[in-house]
């Protein structure tokens, strides 16, 4: 599971090391000394993510320092084949225990409780990146989370905006950094199949059921029409300096 010198495929560069150092660099996510938290939630883009910036840290001229961190949200998941994954890696994991599964099912009994649940999952690990002394956290958002975001603000917001690819906190002093933006989700998935990495089942009790799936439908019904809607999508925003332009309002 471990990326070394000897098993390291050279397909790898254009399987995905590749994109992931261009995203790096096009964004300046990555310094030389940095550490970065990195959020291991047990699914399939986190533990990927993991695994690449392993792979980064080995064959990049990028030296920084990782440690994962997994926000438990009260519900009993089983974290040994995270921790055995991690022990493989040599990368310190944490695990940050938390109430926030029963307090917004049971107690706040959201309405929506992905919005809160989001934000307290968040909040709870930009505070453990900075008691871990970490100045950067990685997140596991790709491409496709790229367009589907897309999708649910200009459809239920009006507002045509995305998540940004490196997001400054100046109250936090935290840089967030989203390294697998220039990966479709159909690589991630090649890569923890063919690594075996681990995927926990999210305990969830709103798993596979919000509009984010909807969105995702959505985009699959375009892509059946227009067999490239996806890369086109991607495409223009990238013409139209889209990013950069989130960036300066």
């Amino acid at each position: 599971m471990i990326p070394t010198e000897n098993s390291m495929n050279r397909n790898y560069g254009k399987w995905f090391l590749t994109k992931v150092k261009k995203a790096i660099i096009d964004y300046k996510m990555i310094d030389s000394g940095d550490r970065i938290a990195v959020g291991l939630s047990g699914g399939k883009d986190s533990s990927a993510l993991l695994f690449i910036l392993d792979a980064v840290r080995i064959y990049s001229p990028f030296r920084f320092d990782m440690v994962a961190v997994s926000i438990d949200l009260g519900w009993g998941m089983d974290y040994s084949p995270l921790k055995k994954y991690c022990n493989e890696l040599r990368v310190p994991l944490e695990i940050i225990e938390t109430n926030i599964g029963p307090l917004v099912f049971d107690v706040r009994k959201e309405s929506n409780p992905c919005s809160l649940c989001s934000k307290m999952r968040r909040g709870a690990l930009d505070n453990a990146a900075i008691n871990l002394g970490c100045n950067k956290v990685a997140l596991a958002h790709h491409a496709d989370d790229i367009m589907e975001t897309l999708f649910l603000n200009l459809i239920f917001t009006g507002r045509f905006a995305t998540f940004e690819p490196t997001t400054y906190l100046s109250r936090k002093n935290l840089t967030l950094i989203r390294p697998l933006i220039y990966l479709d989700e159909r690589t991630i998935k090649t890569i923890v199949s063919a690594k075996n990495l681990p995927v926990i089942e999210s305990p969830c009790p709103v798993s596979g059921t919000t509009m984010r799936v909807e969105m995702k439908a959505l985009l699959d019904r375009m892509e059946k029409i227009f067999p490239k809607a996806r890369p086109n999508i991607l495409a223009a925003m990238k013409r139209k300096n889209f990013f950069s332009t989130m960036l300066q309002e």
